[in-house]
């Protein structure tokens, strides 16, 4: 779960009302504060058993889909928001995954670890891949099939056609807006087809 601050960080970028769809919902923690806070309807997408029960128990309407199958099961613009937060970088059809956000929803808000933070640097320097808060794992045993960094999913949203509304980076729950892909452990970017 992100800590508090950040879960403020990114709930401040879906407006009031919203119809909101979260891919990779986990637990429904930032979907239920949506949703009681902030007037929003909508569902979460968990694939995870364990998960997908803490979203009932909250109250959640949650589907349990797999994501690498892609979100056919709804029309172009069916939802005002489409969140998809810590989810990009397990996924191996990425690109395919991040034009499906931008068709389902009118914005698309996502976050990932950023791998250019720079004690994740001093670390690839030091010969080891690097184990933080925001990439808990060894590399033999992660759910992370792929890194990214915070330039990197500019230049990946201009290939997908999608226009960046607003970014920033997160570190330990606060909002990095000077110099984010060097000093944010994650990054943040919310974007609308172009």
């Amino acid at each position: 779960m992100k800590p508090a601050s950040s879960i403020d960080a990114i709930a401040r970028l879906v407006p009031q009302g919203a119809k909101v769809l979260d891919l990779g919902c986990g637990g429904g923690v930032l979907l239920a504060r949506l949703v009681q806070q902030q007037g929003c309807s909508g569902y979460g997408i968990e694939l995870d058993d364990a998960k997908v029960l803490e979203c009932i128990q909250r109250g959640v309407s949650v589907l349990q889909l797999n994501l690498e199958e892609g979100l056919a099961i709804f029309e172009d613009d069916s939802f005002d928001v489409v969140l998809q937060l810590d989810t990009l970088q397990n996924l191996r059809n990425t690109e395919a995954m991040l034009r499906e956000t931008a068709r389902v929803g009118r914005i698309g808000i996502v976050s990932f670890p950023n791998f250019a933070h720079w004690p994740n640097r001093l670390s690839v320097l030091r010969g080891r891949m690097p184990v933080t808060k925001a990439l808990p794992y060894q590399w033999y045993d992660t759910p992370n099939i792929r890194v990214g960094t915070f330039a990197d999913f500019e230049v990946l949203a201009g290939q997908c056609g999608l226009r960046i509304l607003e970014a920033f980076g997160l570190h330990e729950g606060r909002v990095v807006e000077r110099l984010p892909n060097l000093l944010a452990s994650t990054a943040v970017f919310k974007f609308e087809r172009s």
